[in-house]
């Protein structure tokens, strides 16, 4: 299960969808589906639609977090369309009901299709408010039986403090759900970490922005942090 954030796909600034952007990630992704590696993806919507980044707006959460999973359904197809473009069947199961653009979440389905070695790309968040791609990610990691949740970020690990502002910041090169608990590590939100923890779901962080990450990643070479 390959989790990526909805701004990987976006410009400069992280808005919007970017061709250049999308075709650079869909190519890393047919990488692994090349290699033999059945893959599932949850990207996310900050691209386009954030509560957060929105509060002001004066639109309920419940509303904008639906606005939320309606961005990260136009991500996932447009993203089918890059990979597609590039030679690799992909499929788009997503947990909000739009027959038009994409087939509806089905567990049997969706494991139907990684066999078939299609690129599965699950969207729509949970199809709840309140719960962020991050749960989903875990959600749909655990239902499908992957080997491993891959938390594609812009720095190539985990760290005791942000290696942005801290120098001396300390990477880890594996760590148990209990010591990132205790050191308080923000490796996902709280919902998701638990499922992994519960599930035995084992996390790695890593860099995506370098060339082969993702496929280096998929084939378990020593990059980033391992979590388990």
């Amino acid at each position: 299960m390959l989790k990526i954030s909805g701004e990987v796909l976006g410009d400069k600034k992280g808005d919007g969808i970017d061709v250049d952007s999308l075709t650079k990630i869909a190519k890393e992704i047919c990488k692994v589906q090349k290699a033999g590696i059945e893959v599932a993806i949850v990207c996310g919507g900050g691209n386009i639609w954030r509560y957060r980044d929105t509060k002001k707006a004066g639109i309920e959460r419940t509303t904008s977090d639906y606005m939320g999973m309606m961005a990260t359904i136009m991500n996932g197809v447009a993203l089918q369309s890059a990979i597609e473009n590039l030679g690799v069947h992909s499929r788009v199961a997503t947990s909000l009901d739009l027959p038009q653009i994409a087939e509806p979440y089905i567990r049997r389905r969706a494991v139907r299709h990684l066999e078939k070695k299609r690129v599965v790309i699950c969207a729509g968040g949970t199809g709840n408010p309140y719960f962020t791609t991050d749960t989903a990610a875990a959600l749909r990691a655990v239902e499908l039986n992957c080997d491993i949740l891959l938390k594609a970020t812009k720095v190539d690990g985990v760290y005791d403090a942000d290696p942005e502002k801290v120098k001396t910041a300390k990477k880890y090169k594996e760590l148990s759900f209990q010591e990132a608990i205790e050191k308080n590590l923000k490796i996902m939100d709280q919902t998701a970490f638990s499922l992994c923890r519960e599930s035995n779901m084992k996390i790695l962080v890593f860099n995506m922005h370098k060339e082969n990450a993702i496929l280096e990643a998929a084939e378990g070479k020593a990059i980033g942090t391992l979590v388990s």
